[in-house]
């Protein structure tokens, strides 16, 4: 049987940074085996950055784990900023690293905006990918967008009005455009006051059960910062055009070998969207986790993932 759990902890046995513009530079760490099979690791948000928990959905004997922060966030530089940031910058960005680290192929593994990345650059470069793992789908469609700002109240009333409750009442009828303003504030306490309330309203609807550690971790400065102010300007400025074509561009990718996992009661990114993708792509075999809801770290979807990764061990 295939393992269950992560494996355990581990250090990376290499780390960088890439300019890969005049603006942003970003980190990026490799971690397991150098003549492995190569995996990269597309974190969430946009704007979450990676953890060290995040090398350990792959076994190390096996692959070799490329982790990036991706512009703006986590240790990439500089934190948060939002200019020469879109969806084709970061495509770009992972040709040059793809690159840089001498890789002709490998695995693609997100979750959440992760798998909004990962099916971008899948279906921009399908030649370099062997495969794909993804988790909690997102494809940055406008109904999904109003779901994260308004229709979440559905199932965390208590979160939406802590959120709501920093926008004044004259400014609610468009709660991105009102956190937008502040998130890019020139000042610093505005900025920050606004990106800490965005990230624990949605730290605290990622889970299936009340998880007190991730709420805390969400309102940690460095990393609300960086994934409020990414998550409002991808949401604002970065829209696909047209809005489906991360589904309509299946084409590209459906002989690609792909796994989908998904939580039954993930709130932040729901199942309806994730049924979408498999509908248009049959192909892509589809686990749908009864008792999760978004987080990667949810004991089943945490499973499944390492299940999946184990299956493409020998890809």
């Amino acid at each position: 049987m295939a393992r269950g759990d992560l494996f355990p902890p581990l250090e990376p046995y290499r780390t960088g940074t890439l300019a890969v513009s005049g603006l942003h530079t970003i980190y990026w760490e490799e971690a397991g085996n150098p003549d492995g099979a190569p995996v990269v690791f597309l974190h969430g948000g946009p704007g979450a950055g990676a953890s060290p928990t995040h090398r350990r959905f792959f076994d190390p004997r096996r692959y070799r784990i490329v982790i990036l922060d991706q512009r703006g966030a986590g240790r990439s530089t500089p934190l948060g900023e939002i200019r020469e940031n879109g969806i084709p910058d970061l495509i770009s960005d992972l040709e040059q690293l793809r690159a840089v680290l001498e890789i002709d192929r490998w695995l693609v593994f997100g979750g959440s905006w992760g798998s909004t990345l990962a099916l971008a650059y899948a279906q921009a470069h399908p030649e370099r990918v062997k495969g794909l793992v993804l988790r909690g789908i997102f494809l940055m469609r406008q109904q999904e967008i109003d779901w994260f700002l308004y229709d979440m109240r559905t199932f965390f009333p208590e979160a939406w009005s802590t959120f709501v409750a920093h926008i004044p009442v004259n400014e609610r009828g468009d709660l991105l455009e009102a956190y937008y303003r502040r998130l890019t504030s020139a000042d610093p306490q505005t900025r920050m006051a606004a990106a800490r309330v965005w990230s624990v309203y949605e730290g605290a609807c990622s889970t299936l059960l009340p998880s007190p550690e991730l709420v805390s971790a969400s309102g940690e400065d460095n990393h609300a910062l960086g994934l409020a102010r990414m998550e409002a300007h991808y949401f604002r400025n970065n829209k696909l055009s047209p809005e489906a074509a991360l589904l309509e561009n299946i084409d590209r990718i459906r002989h690609i070998p792909a796994i989908i996992v998904q939580g039954r009661y993930d709130v932040v990114c729901p199942i309806r969207t994730a049924d979408e993708l498999h509908r248009a792509w049959p192909e892509a075999d589809y686990i749908v986790v009864p008792d999760a809801g978004h987080s990667a770290m949810e004991p089943g979807i945490r499973s499944a993932l390492v299940q999946a990764t184990e299956r493409f061990k020998t890809l």
